[in-house]
């Protein structure tokens, strides 16, 4: 699988997170980490995730732009790992 680091900058608001991971889930990825951390001015959210799958990591970015009080989405790096799971 691939994976993928994405920057989300929105407005703080208590289901923000929420909606990211529906679209998250939705398109097909999986969260490997994911890190929220409030800007300067509290108002807004920095949002870093580290998804991982087979699919393009731009049907991800498209909708997570279109989701109400996100302000940003950038696509930071491409790695390639594998991910297994336990069994």
């Amino acid at each position: 699988m691939m994976q993928h680091n994405v920057s989300i900058q929105a407005r703080f608001r208590p289901e923000m997170l929420e909606r990211v991971l529906r679209v998250v889930r939705h398109r097909g990825f999986q969260v490997c980490a994911m890190n929220m951390t409030p800007m300067a001015n509290a108002e807004n959210i920095n949002i870093e995730l580290t998804v991982a799958s087979q699919r393009p990591v731009d049907l991800l970015s498209s909708q997570l732009r279109k989701l109400m009080d996100v302000a940003c989405v950038e696509i930071q790096q491409h790695t390639s790992q594998q991910i297994r799971a336990n069994a």
